[in-house]
């Protein structure tokens, strides 16, 4: 009796679920293996991917079946440094002051919308306002139509540093932010901000580790922790599961991030080979943001784009991040893709494997750090970055070879996003 009950449970579920997706891939990136597979078809089931068959398979009655005959099919594409909040444009730095809440919000449903239908299925938020933790709930919830989202809420900063939300403001609004506006000045003051973050609903921790391009203040590089208080930072992330980007430009403040248990260096500019090797002996990544560094300086040239004090420092900066990424790259360093979306448009990330491919790095390589290395960091290695059996549905497509021409990742034609198409 057991056993006819089970059958009919089983049929039951099976007739539930009888509506699956049949991909049919001329091109297939096996990100595993580093190899191009030809004639496949890939077989969903709700949002998991169930086999890969070999040939062309159509599906039953009831199924859907996908002519990608002609396309290359990928899994869906993972960016470790974008900020779905915001985008640049001339008016940013008032609208810090005329936009309300519910304006950055309307603004973030757009922004993340573009990222997605340039198939980017999973993101990592490096800061905002916290608008970003709102942003991955409702994306979550099938609400608003968008990456899956890994974010870090508010950065964290020192007083006067990179991401103190009142650098620029008048005597009367500059205040004294502390810990729970992400404000940080003492190994206590590390602790309680990332507690902070984890009561807020962040997924991961970023800290400013040296000053920045587009902050108004003075300087792009000077370290702005101590070591002590990014050991405290990341001490207190890994009790909550979570890891430390740093935004970082300087040299200096780059080893003491390192040094601190970061996982993560954004951007990297003026990184010495001695930190190079650090980043090596400590299982450290860079995040590149190449495609950032040349907006900011094409944008720097404009005059009244940016304020006055930002000017000199894109100048300096800007140029200079794609070289230093070769010398990581050809050094061994650990490469995670990342953009830094929002600095410049959203929906144009793909012009990072580009950049990146110019500077040295074979295309292959540079889709399996879009795909199997950030998967890792994220520890979603198990479900992302790969088409694989039981892994997520997360599956895009563009028109040509991506290893002869790497421009084609600027146009993806099709997306699958948790066994879902939202562009074909």
């Amino acid at each position: 009796m057991k056993y006819i009950l089970a059958t009919l449970v089983m049929l039951f579920c099976s007739t539930m679920n009888a509506q699956d997706i049949f991909l049919q891939c001329g091109k297939l990136v096996d990100t595993k293996s580093g190899k191009i597979l030809t004639e496949k078809t890939v077989i969903v089931s709700e949002n998991k991917i169930i086999k890969i068959q070999d040939g062309y398979v159509s599906g039953k009655k009831d199924d859907t079946t996908i002519d990608l005959k002609n396309k290359t099919v990928m899994p869906g594409l993972i960016d470790m440094h974008v900020h779905l909040e915001s985008e640049t444009n001339p008016k940013a730095y008032l609208q810090q002051y005329t936009d309300s809440e519910a304006d950055v919000a309307f603004d973030a449903v757009g922004f993340a919308e573009k990222t997605l239908m340039a198939g980017f299925t999973t993101v990592r938020d490096l800061g905002g306002s916290g608008v970003n933790i709102s942003l991955k709930k409702a994306i979550a919830k099938g609400r608003i139509i968008g990456p899956r989202v890994f974010t870090a809420g508010k950065a964290l900063a020192t007083t006067g540093g990179h991401a103190d939300p009142t650098n620029g403001s008048n005597r009367e609004l500059i205040g004294d932010p502390g810990p729970k506006d992400g404000v940080v000045n003492s190994i206590e003051d590390a602790k309680k901000a990332v507690r902070q973050r984890y009561k807020n609903g962040a997924d991961l921790i970023k800290i400013t580790a040296t000053g920045g391009v587009l902050s108004v203040a003075k300087s792009s590089s000077n370290p702005q922790f101590t070591v002590e208080e990014i050991k405290a930072i990341c001490e207190t992330a890994k009790d909550y599961g979570f890891h430390v980007a740093a935004h970082a430009h300087g040299d200096e403040g780059m080893q003491r991030a390192i040094l601190g248990g970061v996982k993560t260096i954004e951007h990297g500019t003026l990184m010495s080979e001695k930190t190079m090797e650090m980043m090596k002996q400590y299982d450290a990544y860079l995040v590149p943001t190449i495609t950032a560094g040349k907006e900011v300086t094409e944008k720097a040239e404009i005059d009244g784009y940016y304020p006055a004090i930002i000017v000199p420092k894109a100048l300096e900066i800007g140029p200079k991040i794609q070289n230093t990424f070769k010398k990581a790259y050809d050094r061994g360093v650990g490469i995670a893709f990342g953009t830094d979306a929002g600095v410049f448009e959203h929906g144009q990330n793909g012009k990072e494997f580009g950049y990146m491919v110019e500077a040295g790095m074979p295309a292959m390589a540079v889709l399996q750090s879009a795909t199997l290395t950030n998967a890792k960091i994220l520890k979603m290695e198990d479900q992302l970055g790969q088409i694989a059996s039981g892994f997520l549905a997360d599956i895009i497509a563009v028109n040509d070879d991506p290893l002869k021409n790497i421009k084609t990742m600027e146009n993806i034609v099709f997306v699958m996003k948790n066994g879902k198409i939202f562009k074909q």
